[in-house]
């Protein structure tokens, strides 16, 4: 029989979760911008063959980095809350060595990997010239794997302000600063590393954070002091640290590492099916469509990782009433989150694509199909995390395998004939399969969905002042920049008036509350 819990916790439970939340969306939104200006400086400061070579390489290094890293962020952030809830966090210690070392050692076998196969690698994207860049590359995977790691240790301590800081803003904004330093010289060579040198620096912070933020709490938390403890069954909580083996952690750990890796090539791979399919031109205007959406994208995985390690305590204490309404809140903030980002996209689509180049207008269908996925994705919430923090990673990893498979049969299906489109059509219908089977199943088995009040009033707010008003302006005015702007700033307006109305029935004030971002910090 599932706890119940009572209305004052379910809603301190949600305190947590949007303060945490309020920081995360708050560097998303930075995040959003620095990483889209990385791709407007890389598509207008060099050639779209270039840009496209970029593009497919760092998806390489991304996909490589997912594996890399064995899955011992999601790892580090299940057992470490469940350790904490359960008060036995004074075993921490063990967890992070039983993460570290493999994680380390995968991630300096991937860099030699990577430089034995960069050859093959290259000839597989098309572009020989590729093989340059993922030499380069390979050298900063181990600083991407670790960064993860350290930071997902934070994390799991509900403290967000090292990712926001190192992760969503300091490194993006030190890859935006050197891409344009090197397109300012002209010369190409030094792209590469102005994209991927940024990691270097981040790790060596993320850890040093890392280790100062488990300090604090090893402070603060002595082990428990039993030296004459009674013969009996063991309390609660050397009970919760007992079940961190390695073999528990690693039956969690790689399974979510295989399933990020596929979420990462659902992203991902279609950049480089383009560019060997269809040429690199072809695949740099699918990479500016398909990292417009990232913004949304950035705002879900905000709401996640603070959602990650509290889904993580309630299931822990089988609270299934608590764990929905977290479900069902975090649904409706990402739709009024994301929303308004993707709805004007599907009217301005051309005019957003121009500002990547005139090369690049050609691109508008793409960019429509990939926001109609992402609205898809937002309305359906996170339930493959869900999924994953009730132990059943196994099954997550499935269904984003199934989801993966989907994508690469439907971009070789539809790539060849219809290029940079076929891809967004793949990538639409791969988020469709992961997004929805995890509803199912935690339906079946838990009860647990996104729907209800508020998801029908946060979807029917942002689609009345982002839907409809962008339909009016365009109508009105054309589809220019005046007549977007115009939308923009009615559409806002309307929406904040309409959501300020509805903050107590959507949970908003948490959201909104000033001292959000302060206690977010951590």
């Amino acid at each position: 029989m599932a706890e119940v819990s009572a209305p004052g916790h379910g809603r301190a439970g949600l305190r947590r979760v949007a303060r945490g939340g309020a920081l995360n969306v708050a560097g998303a939104a930075a995040g959003a911008v620095l990483n889209l200006a990385i791709v407007v400086a890389v598509a207008r400061g060099f050639s779209a063959d270039t840009a496209g070579l970029l593009f497919a390489a760092t998806s390489v290094f991304l996909l490589a980095s997912a594996v890399a890293n064995l899955g011992a962020p999601s790892g580090l952030v299940y057992f470490l809350a469940r350790l904490r809830a359960r008060g036995a966090e004074h075993a921490a210690s063990r967890v992070l060595r039983i993460a570290l070392g493999p994680a380390a050692a995968a991630s300096l076998a991937g860099t030699a990997a990577m430089l034995a196969l960069t050859d093959d690698l290259a000839s597989l994207m098309g572009e020989p010239d590729a093989a340059t860049y993922l030499r380069l590359l390979a050298a900063f995977l181990p600083c991407a794997v670790l960064t993860d790691a350290a930071l997902a240790a934070t994390r799991a301590h509900h403290v967000m302000r090292a990712g926001v800081l190192l992760d969503r803003v300091g490194r993006p904004l030190a890859q935006l600063v050197l891409i344009a330093a090197v397109a300012a010289t002209g010369w190409a060579g030094l792209l590469t590393v102005a994209w991927a040198g940024p990691y270097l620096p981040a790790a060596v912070l993320a850890w040093w954070w890392m280790r100062r933020i488990l300090a604090s709490h090893r402070e603060r938390e002595a082990p428990p002091m039993s030296p004459a403890r009674p013969a009996g069954p063991a309390a609660p909580a050397e009970h919760a640290a007992d079940e961190v083996t390695p073999r528990a952690f690693w039956a969690f750990s790689l399974p979510r590492s295989l399933a990020a890796v596929a979420q990462l090539g659902i992203q991902r791979l279609g950049i480089v099916f383009v560019a060997a399919l269809a040429g690199p031109t072809e695949a740099a205007v699918f990479a500016a469509a398909s990292r417009y959406p990232v913004a949304g994208q950035f705002a879900a995985q905000a709401l996640q990782y603070s959602a990650e390690p509290r889904l993580a305590e309630l299931l822990a204490e089988d609270d299934r009433r608590g764990a929905n309404t977290l479900f069902r809140a975090s649904t409706a903030w990402l739709i009024c989150l994301t929303w308004p980002l993707f709805l004007p996209a599907l009217v301005y689509a051309p005019l957003l694509m121009e500002m990547f180049g005139g090369r690049y207008a050609d691109g508008a269908a793409v960019l429509a199909v990939v926001c109609l996925a992402q609205l898809l994705a937002a309305a359906l919430g996170m339930g493959d995390l869900v999924l994953a923090m009730t132990g059943r990673t196994r099954l997550n990893l499935a269904n984003n395998l199934l989801a993966l498979a989907s994508n690469v049969v439907l971009c070789l299906l539809l790539v060849p004939s219809a290029g940079g489109g076929g891809a967004a059509a793949a990538f639409a219908g791969a988020v469709a399969v992961r997004k929805a089977l995890p509803l199912v199943q935690l339906g079946r088995s838990h009860g647990l969905h996104p729907f209800g009040a508020r998801w029908a009033l946060a979807a029917g707010s942002c689609l009345v002042w982002f839907g409809g008003v962008p339909l009016l302006c365009a109508a009105a005015l054309g589809t220019g920049p005046w007549s977007l702007a115009a939308a923009m700033a009615v559409g806002s307006a309307g929406l904040m008036a309409t959501l300020w109305r509805l903050r107590d029935r959507l949970e908003l004030d948490l959201l909104l509350r000033r001292d959000a971002l302060l206690a977010g910090a951590g």
